[in-house]
């Protein structure tokens, strides 16, 4: 379901202040103590409910999320565009596919969107993700062609970029929209803000739609944000499936077991060999991690 437009939300957080998007304009806001003593912490993209105090409106109520990103904070995001240069810096399959992981698990839809193609050719990029089921935009196709095609995916979602630094994140969004004013540095002119001075996220409109902009993004915290336990992590990579009913052991680890049809398909070149590898070390990494820090990264 993609974001509703038409229930108040919090277009960003200043101090102890939110500013709320209503059909009467924007709202600065305060939230209610008890918010606190339950452990909520509102933050943008959240849907909320407000009431009037004291002559002032206040955030009485968060309502349930579809997702929550804690680093940066932004909460019922519809997709997550993941930059991924081919060279200067050349891409880290491990880290794309945490990235691609954090967000299927989290309900986001994954994008790859490839730069520097006039430098170095996509096809290693292309050629890892082209079993994967998710969807990957290439500079080769054309920055026109690359441009129309956001345009379109932004359209009625709530969106958010995220890449290393030099991938062409910033270039890629003055393309998109120039008023954003992003030096290549990674700095937002329009906000006046250093690179990464500040984790707060503000929701910019943007083709119907909503883009976060924050500096958090160029480096989204991945071990805080997108804790997975080993058991649902297969579900993170779509391409796995429609393999994973066929497996002969309910809870395949996809490993070593036994009449495992993941591994079937991996040795019938159905599944990326680099896919997999990646796989396999999220998994070691997620044996280390207790049920309650995935928790704390979901609330």
């Amino acid at each position: 379901m993609a974001f509703d437009f038409h229930t108040d939300h919090i277009i960003k957080s200043i101090s102890g202040f939110y500013y709320v998007k209503t059909a009467n304009g924007v709202l600065e806001c305060r939230a209610r103590g008890i918010l606190r003593k339950q452990g909520v912490s509102p933050v943008a993209g959240d849907h909320v409910r407000l009431e009037s105090e004291g002559g002032a409106h206040v955030i009485a109520e968060v309502l349930p999320r579809k997702n929550l990103l804690q680093r940066p904070p932004v909460a019922n995001l519809d997709k997550l565009f993941v930059v991924a240069s081919t060279t200067q810096p050349g891409p880290n399959f491990l880290v794309l596919d945490k990235l691609t992981a954090i967000a299927c698990d989290k309900g986001i839809q994954p994008f790859i969107v490839i730069t520097k193609t006039d430098l170095v050719g996509d096809a290693a990029l292309q050629a890892h993700f082209e079993k994967s089921t998710i969807p990957v935009l290439s500079a080769a196709e054309g920055q026109e062609a690359v441009i129309r095609r956001l345009k379109r995916e932004i359209q009625g979602c709530l969106c958010a970029f995220t890449g290393n630094s030099g991938v062409g994140k910033s270039t890629l969004l003055n393309s998109l929209s120039p008023e954003l004013g992003l030096a290549t540095g990674g700095i937002s002119q329009k906000l006046g803000r250093g690179r990464h001075t500040t984790r707060q996220v503000e929701l910019y409109p943007l083709f119907e739609g909503l883009v976060a902009d924050t500096p958090g993004f160029s480096a989204l915290e991945i071990e805080r944000s997108g804790a997975i336990l080993k058991e649902e992590l297969q579900d993170a990579f779509p391409e796995f499936a429609p393999y994973i009913p066929q497996c002969r052991f309910t809870g395949c680890a996809h490993l070593k077991e036994k009449g495992c049809a993941v591994r079937a398909a991996l040795e019938e070149g159905q599944i990326s060999p680099g896919r997999y590898e990646s796989y396999a070390q999220l998994y070691e990494q997620a044996k280390e991690l207790n049920a309650w820090e995935v928790k704390g990264c979901k609330k």
